[in-house]
């Protein structure tokens, strides 16, 4: 199945939610944007930003003599593929090794995420490292254990309870020392809004940088978009903390919040590298703005 039809599968219920609240009959009044406000607020875009979308589609509609809804509709989808502006990885990974720090609040699918991501990289021919940095939930160290034998990649880890910056750092050093192309270091879910553990963190990157200034490469905060506007609070705690170089949007399968994605990138201005949408090993696709759009809205018919 293409990434269009699985995404299309996978955010159904948002594309229903958003068309079935606008319809294709009308004319550009004001019954016919309150509507679309109301869908876009309804799929987790957020106030702010959906006002935004709207005041933007005026303008087009003006600008370019839009006669038909449909139309107007299409040419909100074109704006807000502009938005959406993704940077990719380089193909290559100087220096070795290009290091990526996984980090987000409990229960978003970190651990499987870096499997999967894990996966991808073995599939292009790249050594992969995974350093077991939650050293605090019980069953993190074996769960990663598996995902690095099921991908065939390299594995550091210390007992549970373990000091997590320590962790970091062994790995660090195994990975130099093994030539490995890709480090991924998974760390502990943490409340975005609990002191302690955001500075456990920061402390995590303070240690990584001071033998390796370049590292980590590459900070992906993983979001789970069936959280909605909880996603933008996570976020920007994160992001100021650590400098979020990424994000990672798990869950998007059979959620009707999908315009979350949407909110992020444009608050935030990061990047979405990849997205979720399923539960298999290669469900974890690299973001495409105009895919993405062409399957949350559809066409109105």
């Amino acid at each position: 199945m293409s990434l269009l039809a699985r995404l299309k599968t996978g955010m159904s219920k948002t594309r229903t939610q958003i068309t079935s609240i606008l319809g294709s009959e009308g004319s550009f009044n004001d019954d016919f944007f309150l509507a679309l406000e109301d869908a876009l607020i309804s799929a987790d875009i957020g106030v702010d930003l959906s006002m935004e979308i709207i005041d933007g589609l005026k303008e087009r509609i003006r600008r370019d003599k839009i006669a038909t809804v449909s139309d107007a509709y299409e040419a909100m989808k074109a704006l807000l593929v502009e938005q959406l502006h993704v940077r990719r990885l380089d193909g290559d990974f100087p220096p070795k090794p290009w290091v990526i720090l996984v980090v987000g609040v409990n229960g978003v699918g970190k651990t499987t995420t870096i499997g999967k991501i894990a996966h991808e990289l073995r599939e292009k021919g790249k050594s992969v490292m995974l350093g077991a940095v939650d050293t605090f939930r019980a069953g993190a160290i074996e769960q990663l254990r598996i995902w690095a034998e099921r991908t065939g990649s390299d594995f550091v880890a210390q007992h549970p309870g373990a000091d997590a910056a320590s962790v970091a750092f062994d790995a660090m050093v195994a990975a130099r020392a093994r030539n490995v192309d890709v480090l991924i270091l998974d760390t502990a879910g943490r409340l975005h809004n609990k002191i302690n553990l955001m500075n456990e963190i920061e402390k995590i990157v303070r240690v990584i940088r001071r033998n390796t200034p370049h590292a980590p490469n590459e900070i992906l905060l993983v979001v789970d978009a069936t959280t909605g506007q909880n996603a933008i609070k996570q976020a920007a705690v994160f992001n100021e903390v650590l400098g979020i170089t990424g994000l990672v949007i798990t869950k998007l399968d059979g959620t009707a919040k999908g315009g979350v994605a949407l909110a992020l990138a444009k608050t935030y201005r990061l990047p979405i590298k990849k997205i979720g949408i399923g539960e298999s090993i290669d469900d974890l696709q690299d973001f495409d703005a105009p895919t993405y759009i062409e399957a949350m809205f559809g066409y109105l018919t």
